[in-house]
């Protein structure tokens, strides 16, 4: 498989950028940027979250995540529950206004999957997902091993 490294690494760029923009369109109506969504989404699926749980969901670093967090505050759309001395471990919980735009966005996601997944079964999905965790996992385990390649110099 020649084309093996191409292949991969193009089809991983394409679906991020796909990701990319229908995120920044999705979120142009709610004068949002795609940043915001995985925020939105979150609080509205699982409820409360700190800004450390979502960092885990969302994949994001502390700092995006804070950024984010504290737009969509001062916006209205979220409110900190127990103000803690760490604020990054209290939780937050979306008011009204979050409350609507996180239901249309959990919509639009559900939308969007499903136009994304067309032709392709339940068993074909597992077996994507799977794999992509997978992949992950062990891209993970390398980067790692950069990291304390580079703390031995």
């Amino acid at each position: 498989m020649d084309e093996r490294f191409e292949t991969f690494t193009v089809l991983i760029a394409d679906i991020a950028r796909s990701i990319y923009k229908i995120k920044t369109a999705e979120m142009s109506e709610f004068d949002l940027k795609g940043s915001h969504v995985s925020c939105l989404y979150y609080l509205f699926t699982k409820g409360e979250l700190t800004a450390k749980e979502l960092c885990g969901l969302c994949g994001e670093d502390k700092a995006n995540i804070s950024r984010s967090l504290a737009f969509l505050e001062e916006g209205g759309y979220l409110t900190c529950v127990t103000p803690a001395a760490k604020r990054y471990h209290s939780p937050m919980r979306l008011i009204e206004k979050g409350r609507e735009v996180g239901r249309r966005i959990a919509e639009k996601v559900d939308r969007i999957l499903a136009l994304a997944g067309e032709g392709m079964s339940e068993e074909d999905r597992a077996v994507m997902y799977r794999c992509l965790a997978l992949v992950g996992s062990n891209l993970q385990k390398i980067c790692g091993g950069y990291a304390a390649k580079s703390e031995d110099d």
